[in-house]
């Protein structure tokens, strides 16, 4: 029999580490090729892991509600086959030696392999990995470096102090945790824009017949975000009323051929993007982020769409590059992301990298809404619902009254950057644009 170990995937450039929700087998399970072993989620997406290869489940290594860092072994499957290298280490006499390693990374792995002693008794990052590799730092001299992170792991800046010292040929001291947060509380408040002390909730009381459920963990994380939020931005709505009826008539001339043609929806959020992005062409410093005083003016313009999921929480997947796309593309990508994200099955990636932010508060027959920003972008739009209304319309034969489609914006933006001028002049051009939708255009 031959062991198969189970690692924990990568799953975006950012994610380090992932929770395990809940084992789908348990020991001395069959398994077959592609069945899952385990749900897992991170702070971006939930997912799970499949197995590669057939056999039968001999050992978990984690417990659910652990936090397991990329790469290590989470299960270990047993599948038919021999274990011939195995077999031949098992009669070689316990006095031979492996071959000295010839670079820093063999010396790294090697010395992982064949003592107890030098097993990692803590996680070290990639980063750290590949800084101790390049200057040939063994396993066993980088145990011996004190951490000043959490759980004593080791963090660039103290390989690099490491590092600096040991040339200088002087002995090694790494801050205490004590001293490591007294120097990080120190920089943050010597930095602009810090984010004011949590404030406590009051207390409580519950009655007779009421009825305590615990958050889920997405839950969790909208809540904390959007506290975060409020905290770091100002927050400023602008509203603006738009007469959308030219783009109500042109989509309801086009969506049956639409849906025959692409075998799909086309709905009203594609549209409303689209304005948003060509408008964020116009008026970039709408397309931003904060630095302290620094401001990083974005290239591209990906737009996030908030998105509800059935279960009542919200995901927010990015539409990359959303001004380089035509209309036909636009519906496609806005459709599929949407069905993804309700049936659980986006990227990471495709949940980062957002500049700019729309909602739709009119899917709910909202009519208006003041959204709250998506950090670290500087504006959130947000869309209300499209309702028929009298309204006063100039004429040359002078002001008449008429039903129009009638919808409003809101627009959410930082104050720290973004001026109530600003706001109001990239509302006002979205309007531009949307009103003066060409009913005669082609899909």
């Amino acid at each position: 029999m031959a062991r198969f170990e189970i690692i924990m995937p990568k799953m975006g450039e950012s994610i380090i580490e992932a929770t395990i929700t809940r084992w789908m087998k348990k020991p001395g399970d069959p398994v077959q090729e592609d069945d899952s072993i385990a749900e897992i989620a991170t702070d971006k997406v939930d997912s799970e892991i499949p197995s590669p290869v057939e056999g039968k489940l001999l050992e978990l290594l984690y417990n659910e509600g652990d936090v397991v860092p990329v790469g290590k072994i989470i299960a270990i499957i047993q599948t038919e086959g021999e274990e011939e290298e195995e077999s031949k280490e098992n009669e070689k006499p316990d006095t031979e030696m492996k071959p000295e390693a010839s670079t820093p990374e063999e010396s790294f792995a090697h010395e992982q392999e064949v003592s107890d002693f030098t097993q990692p008794t803590r996680f070290y990052s990639p980063l750290v990995k590949s800084i101790a590799k390049k200057e040939d730092i063994s396993l066993i001299e980088l145990e011996k470096i004190p951490g000043s992170g959490k759980d004593n792991r080791l963090t660039k800046e103290d390989l690099l102090n490491y590092l600096k010292e040991r040339k200088s040929g002087k002995p090694f001291q790494a801050a205490s945790k004590e001293e490591k947060t007294s120097e990080v509380i120190a920089e943050k408040t010597s930095k602009p824009s810090q984010i004011p002390q949590k404030m406590e909730a009051p207390k409580i009381v519950t009655a007779t017949g009421d009825e305590m459920m615990e958050m889920d963990r997405m839950r969790r994380l909208i809540a904390d975000h959007m506290v975060m939020s409020k905290q770091v931005s100002p927050h400023v709505t602008s509203f603006i009323e738009v007469d959308v009826t030219n783009l109500v008539n042109w989509r309801n001339k086009v969506k049956t051929q639409f849906e025959k043609r692409e075998n799909q929806k086309i709905t009203f959020t594609p549209l409303f993007i689209e304005a948003a992005a060509k408008t964020l062409r116009e008026y970039p410093m709408i397309n931003v982020s904060l630095d302290g005083y620094k401001i990083i003016k974005r290239k591209s313009i990906n737009i996030g769409m908030a998105t509800a999921l059935p279960s009542g929480n919200l995901i927010v997947p990015v539409i990359k590059g959303a001004d380089q796309l035509n209309l036909v593309g636009m519906a496609k990508i806005v459709n599929d992301l949407a069905n993804r994200a309700r049936n659980n099955k986006l990227e990471p990636d495709e949940i980062q990298g957002g500049t700019f932010t729309v909602t739709n508060f009119g899917s709910f027959d909202s009519l208006t809404g003041t959204p709250i920003i998506n950090q670290p972008q500087v504006a959130i739009l947000g869309l209300g619902a499209i309702k028929k209304r009298p309204v006063v319309l100039e004429t040359e034969n002078g002001d008449v009254i008429a039903i129009r489609h009638i919808m409003i914006l809101s627009l959410a933006y930082d104050h720290r950057i973004v001026d109530g001028a600003l706001g109001g002049m990239y509302l006002r051009r979205l309007r531009e644009h949307l009103e003066n939708f060409d009913v005669n255009q082609t899909i």
